[in-house]
């Protein structure tokens, strides 16, 4: 299947993020959220990125109003029909995707392509939820998308090959480098990543070493250009736990207790920049 036009929902910061990327390779693009005020800043949000690039000579204002011009906006889902894939994007919660996954059932062409853009929730249990279990994956995108070169096409037990090739070969089209993955909680990078960022947690608790030095270790000996505890605190120590206690409850297996100092600082609402306090104070 050749993919001329995808259909992204959530015009939030993947969506966006997947609908800039798409533009500027020369797919159409129709982006949908809930509202007119949120599509709008989410094509906001685009231009502002395109006016980055442009003043770091990446990209001209011409290119920037072509890729533009490739994306149109809705509130509708209707406005979705003429998409070959369509790429969900919203809120990460489960209840909230399955509805919108039905939804879109009932409008969009069979032969029309889903994916989901899920960081934990399970490919299969989406897919059944669906009338086109086979036409359903996952492609899980990396924030900030434009600029992350990694995407996982996430096969559920009943995604079909012509499905993958079509979302892996989009994938090479947008710049990117996708890495085929079964379904399993976390996938790749998520099941390696949350894990190290918890076991960090643990050293710091244990009073091996300062947040400081932790991150600097990791960042010196490891070559990572950000530290496990920094990265919780970008991340959400919230989604860190939410993560780890995803892994506890699939695979019972101690290794994925959550670390208590982790919990500690979430039960004092101490999340991370977006609170202005985590493991360092913002």
């Amino acid at each position: 299947m050749s993919i001329q036009t995808v259909g992204v929902i959530g015009a939030g910061t993947m969506g966006n993020g997947i609908a800039q990327a798409c533009a500027v390779s020369g797919i159409a693009v129709v982006m949908v959220d809930i509202s007119q005020q949120a599509v709008d800043k989410g094509l906001a949000t685009v231009a502002g990125s395109l006016d980055r690039l442009i003043k770091k000579e990446k990209m001209t204002a011409t290119q920037k109003d072509a890729a533009l011009a490739r994306i149109s906006t809705s509130t509708d889902y209707a406005a979705l029909t003429g998409a070959q894939l369509v790429i969900e994007a919203a809120t990460e919660n489960e209840a909230l995707k399955i509805k919108i996954l039905q939804q879109l059932d009932t409008m969009l062409p069979a032969e029309t392509i889903v994916a989901t853009n899920t960081s934990s929730i399970s490919i299969t249990k989406l897919a059944a939820a669906t009338q086109r279990a086979d036409r359903f994956v996952g492609m899980h995108f990396f924030n900030p998308v434009p600029m992350m070169a990694l995407v996982e096409i996430i096969r559920g037990l009943q995604t079909s090959d012509a499905t993958h090739d079509a979302v892996a070969a989009l994938a090479v089209t947008l710049g990117k480098t996708p890495v085929t993955v079964k379904n399993a909680p976390g996938f790749v990078v998520n099941r390696i990543l949350v894990p190290m960022i918890n076991e960090a947690f643990f050293v710091l608790a244990e009073g091996t070493a300062t947040p400081e030095d932790i991150d600097n270790a990791m960042k010196l000996g490891c070559n990572q250009p950000i530290g496990p505890l920094a990265l919780a605190d970008m991340i959400g120590l919230d989604v860190c736990l939410a993560v780890m206690n995803v892994y506890m409850a699939e695979f019972n297996d101690s290794k994925y207790r959550p670390c208590p100092l982790l919990k500690e600082m979430v039960a004092a609402g101490w999340l991370g920049r977006k609170t202005g306090r985590g493991v360092y104070t913002y």
